[in-house]
Parts: structure tokens; C-alpha cells; sequence
């Protein structure tokens, strides 16, 4: 979402900037304005597949529930009534994760927030996002959904790498107690990880693996390996393709049951609108902002989707 903030000061986090009088003068105009393209790419997400387009969404860089209240209910999207899931998270910014999801293909049976415990490199206590774990039903299999924003590599990857491992070990425990006791469920994990799929967090932590071969029962299947190995991205980093947007999970979605959905494809979804069409950061995202300045776009990530389906 790139920091979908409402216009109002919230004293408890640093959200000055993105007030009417902060440094993005970041007024009602502006939001309602970022709100209504956010909505338009929503909308036609998934549409070259399905006229349903997107059944289950996770989103990261969100202020508080209200900004996903607006979202749902702006003209591009409400006649999709879109249920939401949300829980404040400790960040010091105050951004958050949250899912939203159609009940006509997601009934979601319980939700928790699950907190990544991180420690500086002053061995102090820092705050980060909550991971967003939702449990519910597509079709007649249960899929447990983990909404994730890892920590970002601001200060250098390296001397970050292992916040982020962090987070990946807290998935993988949680996917590992979950399968323990339910082994028919599927743990699907997603979101904007601050890493790559060669990543040490994503192959050895999260063990995923981009050859359908070679996955046992406990691995994750990553189909965006492909795309990163061919030089595709979601997001600019350090002036060149990064693919930190990843939706990951365990092989039950994969197996074609009778009358059940399965994994069918994933997508990187960029289209003409959505990209920059000149200079330096030509055909990366159209972001929302150029330095303080607004620039009329969308987000600093493309989104990536994963189809499911169930033949008639």
C-alpha cells in the first residue's frame, strides 16, 4: 500500500509527515485521491483470470483499520464488500498488516497477531510489525494465512539479515506447531518481505524451494524463484530489480483433489499505468511520492498474486 496513512496525527507513533501540515503535506485531497487508485488497481486484480477478480488479500504499510475501511467502501471496490482483518501492531511508525477477504471465498474461522520479538544492534528491544495469521476455509481445505511485513534493510542488508531471519523463524515454528497437529492444512505465507527468494531467510529458514522435485511434505513451494531467477521484480532496490513481494506455501495447496481448489499460477501484476514512463526509474513502480513531492501513483511495489482453482 505504501504508507497508506490517514490525515490525522496519531501521538502515540511518528506519523507527523503525513499530516495537512508535515512534510508530504499530505492533506484530505491527497489521500482521498491515493485511496481511489489503490482501489482501481485492486479492482482488476486477478480479472484476466477470473471476473471475481482478488478473493483474498494481504496488505502491509497501513496506518490503522480505518484507512482499510475507506478502502473497501471507495467507488472502485465496495460493491465487493470486502470483510477485513486488522490488529495494531507495536511498529513505531505505526504501520500495520491486515487481510481483506470476499466470504464467498474465504470463511475465516479465527485471527490472531503474532508478535516477532527483534533486538537492535545495541542490544536493546525494537519494535516491528506483527505477523497477521488468519485460519479459515477455501472451499472444503483449511489454509492458515500469514500477512507479513519483515524488517526493512535500512542500515545495510547485512547488518539487518538477521531481524529478518527472525521473522522467517517465527513463520516456520508457527507452520511447524500448525502441521504438527493439523497435517492436511496448508500454511500459506505472504506478503512484503524485505528479502529475496534466495535469501537465506527464505531457503533455509522458511526452507522454500523453487523445484516442485524437490519438495517434501514440510517445505514451502516459492513459484516467484522462477520469476526472480529470469530478472523480474516487484519493487526498485539500490537502482535494480528486487522481488521482495512473495507468497509462499506448504505442498497440500498443490495436490488436485476432486472438487477442491489448487495452486493453478502466480503473477507478478505490473501494467502501463502503474509504472514510471520516463527517466531514471523508467517501467519500476509509479510510486506515491517522488522525495516529498506527490506524485500521483500507486505504490513503491508491484502486487503478486497465486490463483487457485477448482475445475467444474
Amino acid at each position: 500500500m505504501e504508507n497508506l496513512f490517514d490525515t490525522v496525527d496519531d501521538s502515540l507513533t511518528f506519523d507527523e509527515e503525513f499530516t495537512p501540515t508535515g512534510l508530504k503535506v499530505w492533506t484530505e485531497e491527497k489521500y482521498q485521491d491515493k485511496i481511489n487508485r489503490l482501489g482501481t488497481v485492486i479492482r482488476d486484480l486477478g480479472k484476466d483470470v477470473t471476473p471475481d477478480g482478488v478473493g483474498i488479500l494481504g496488505v502491509s504499510e497501513i496506518e490503522n483499520i480505518k484507512v482499510l475501511e475507506d478502502l473497501v467502501r471507495s467507488k472502485n471496490l465496495s460493491e465487493r464488500n470486502y470483510k477485513i482483518v486488522h490488529y495494531d501492531s507495536p511498529d513505531a511508525r505505526g504501520v500495520d498488516v491486515g487481510l481483506l477477504y470476499r466470504e464467498k471465498f474465504f470463511a475465516v474461522l479465527s485471527s490472531q497477531s503474532v508478535r516477532v520479538d527483534l533486538i537492535d544492534e545495541d542490544g536493546k528491544p525494537k519494535k516491528t510489525r506483527d505477523i497477521l495469521l488468519v485460519k479459515g476455509l477455501i472451499g472444503d481445505k483449511k489454509y492458515y494465512v500469514s500477512v507479513n511485513h519483515w524488517p526493512s534493510r535500512r542500515g545495510g542488508e547485512k547488518l539487518t539479515a538477521k531481524q529478518r531471519n527472525q521473522a522467517a523463524r517465527v513463520n516456520r515454528q508457527l507452520a511447524d506447531s500448525i502441521l504438527n497437529i493439523e497435517p492436511d492444512a496448508t500454511y500459506l505465507m505472504m506478503g512484503d518481505l524485505n528479502d529475496n527468494p534466495s535469501d537465506y531467510s527464505m531457503t533455509k529458514i522458511i526452507q522454500a524451494k523453487k523445484d516442485l522435485k524437490e519438495l517434501t511434505s514440510r517445505d514451502f513451494y516459492n513459484p516467484f524463484y522462477k520469476n526472480y531467477s529470469t530478472g523480474e521484480g516487484t519493487l526498485a532496490h539500490d537502482d535494480a530489480w528486487g522481488l521482495f513481494d512473495q507468497i509462499v506455501f506448504t505442498p497440500n495447496a498443490l495436490q488436485k483433489n476432486p472438487g477442491s481448489f489448487y495452486y493453478y499460477k502466480n503473477q507478478i501484476y505490473r501494467k502501463d499505468f502503474m509504472m514510471e514512463t520516463s527517466g531514471h526509474y523508467r517501467n519500476f513502480p509509479k510510486r506515491t511520492f517522488s522525495g516529498d513531492i506527490y506524485n500521483y501513483g500507486y505504490s513503491d511495489h508491484f502486487p503478486v498474486l497465486i490463483y487457485l482453482i477448482r475445475p467444474d
